[in-house]
């Protein structure tokens, strides 16, 4: 319903801020290294949200970036994590290493993530992946210039993981074509083409 909602910050708590549109003030809830980076209360801000509604509640969630949102929609899709979960899985995993992790099949950095155990985090990998594969499939023209000039797995994982956060192919290839990926990380090229697909 609300794409993103911005206002005058009114308030910062420990999971939450209050936003004032027009007199009127939204709770929305956040993870705490989004509340930190934030602009300090009284300056306008613009916040992301997901409205998730419950039988007996209704809840904003609120995010930074676009790629903060993705995961957290992946998140929520994946059987046994709540909203609550997902949120405080944003405090600790950047929406690039979390990609990375997923189509690495690295379980040892989604379990440093408070509240996910082994279990939690290969039904994570499992079903992101299986939904990427499945995406895939869908996209039968998805063949672009990025095909001839894949020549390392870095790239590809890079490519890979930008997919999970819900980038096209066409998107990836517009942006890698504008950075030097050699002296890169793959974290790092997908850190760089983030800030770019952020703009």
């Amino acid at each position: 319903m609300f794409s993103y909602i911005k206002g005058i910050l009114e308030a910062k708590s420990i999971n939450y801020v209050v936003v004032d549109v027009n007199g009127i003030g939204f709770k929305i809830f956040m993870s705490q290294s989004a509340i930190q980076r934030l602009e300090e209360v009284g300056n306008v801000v613009k916040i992301y949200t997901y409205m998730n509604v419950k039988e007996d509640e209704i809840s904003l969630y609120g995010f930074i970036t676009n790629e903060e949102l993705r995961m957290f929609e992946l998140l929520i899709g994946v059987s046994g994590i709540g909203a609550k979960s997902a949120i405080n899985m944003l405090s600790a995993i950047t929406p690039s290493k979390f990609a990375l992790a997923v189509i690495s099949n690295d379980v040892k950095t989604l379990t440093k993530v408070p509240g996910v155990g082994t279990k939690s985090a290969q039904r994570i990998i499992l079903e992101l992946k299986d939904k990427l594969k499945t995406e895939e499939a869908v996209q039968t023209n998805d063949i672009g210039v990025m095909d001839n000039i894949i020549s390392d797995n870095k790239l590809e994982e890079a490519v890979q993981a930008l997919k999970v956060l819900g980038y096209s192919r066409q998107e990836i290839e517009n942006v890698l074509s504008k950075i030097d990926i050699k002296p890169l990380t793959v974290e790092d090229i997908i850190r760089k083409a983030l800030s770019f697909l952020g703009m």
